[in-house]
């Protein structure tokens, strides 16, 4: 019965911990804080215009055959 209230008093110790640190860290993630400022980026240049059609490179193979 001993090791039974033992381990029974370390763990309120160590729940009592976990609590403090839960307290003083706060929530996790965006809630309970001031909003961020959008960031807001530069347009970018406007890039040169597309050739119309590419180049042709040549003949397609499909089909090679077995030797």
């Amino acid at each position: 019965m001993a090791s039974e209230s033992v381990g029974g008093i370390l763990a309120v110790i160590v729940a009592a911990i976990v609590l403090a640190v839960a307290v003083v860290f706060g929530p996790i993630g965006q809630y309970g804080k001031p909003p961020k400022p959008a960031k807001v980026e530069p347009a970018p240049a406007a890039a040169p215009a597309a050739p119309a059609a590419p180049a042709p490179r040549g003949p397609i193979i499909r089909e090679v055959p077995n030797q």
